[in-house]
């Protein structure tokens, strides 16, 4: 048995036992978005410290649970809180709650950040459809020997963020009046933030916001065939654009500042994604 597989059918056991909701939608919260699950309709609740092997966030304002419940009539669930490589974790427990959420029968990932701002003209407070990604600088999730119950050895990654999502994000965005910018995302591992050389390099490589989450999530999702979508909020320039030192303080503070915003956003995108 492979034991990355083995781990994640224990933890999906587990879950089985105390959780029977049927999510369509899975929802991963970035910084700023962290209480949206507070506002929709909740069914069910699950810590991960509850779920046996289940790899536990230790970042600040990550609650570390699943909530299960409806955004109007759509069945979600969220991920509140999660985990980082620069946490420490092998990469295949930063994915598993991704693929937990695919075998609990989630077929739409939609995901959500913060990151810093390297396309031009981008500004801390904007919101960022994710176009494309690199995920070069982080370990490929499907390193080792393929899991061929989730899905093919060599995947196809041309088109990992869903054209049919994007465009239902982009039509949310415009009847909702939210300025909606776009581009590629970049994941290194953090969790020091970038020089102004490195970030001259994500520029250099084709990178409008860098960050250091979802790429390695996309990548499992994409293996096992979910469709994917995702939002960054830009939450400052990143080093050597700003013109000031970096911290998590500006990071979570600008994330709370544009939450209201984003979580409009999130709501009416579920809700049309719900119809498709």
């Amino acid at each position: 048995m492979n034991p990355v597989y083995d781990k994640l059918m224990k933890c999906y056991e587990s879950l089985k036992e105390k959780i029977h909701f049927r999510p369509e939608v899975a929802l991963v919260l970035g910084s700023g978005l962290g209480d949206y699950a507070d506002g929709i309709q909740v069914e069910e609740v699950l810590d991960y410290s509850q779920i046996e092997g289940f790899p536990v966030s230790t970042v600040p304002g990550h609650k570390g649970r699943f909530v299960f419940g409806y955004v109007q009539d759509v069945p979600v669930v969220i991920m509140q809180g999660r985990v980082h490589y620069y946490e420490g974790y092998e990469i295949s427990d930063v994915v598993l709650p991704i693929r937990l959420m695919k075998l609990m029968g989630a077929e739409t990932l939609f995901l959500t950040n913060a990151a810093g701002g390297i396309g031009e003209g981008f500004q801390a407070g904007d919101l960022m459809l994710i176009t494309g990604q690199i995920a070069n600088f982080v370990p490929s999730p499907l390193i080792g020997p393929n899991m061929d119950e989730l899905g093919v050895r060599f995947p196809d990654m041309s088109e990992i963020y869903d054209e049919d999502l994007r465009t239902v994000i982009r039509g949310a965005a415009k009847d909702l009046e939210i300025l909606l910018r776009e581009g590629v995302y970049i994941q290194l591992t953090g969790p020091n933030y970038e020089s102004p050389q490195e970030v001259q390099m994500c520029k250099i490589l084709g990178a409008d916001a860098v960050g250091m989450s979802t790429a390695c999530e996309a990548v499992a999702a994409n293996h096992m065939g979910m469709k994917i979508c995702g939002i960054s909020c830009i939450s400052n320039l990143a080093c050597g654009i700003a013109e000031h030192p970096l911290s998590h303080k500006e990071v979570q503070e600008t994330a709370d500042r544009v939450a209201p915003l984003f979580k409009q956003l999130v709501t009416e995108s579920i809700v049309r994604i719900g119809k498709l």
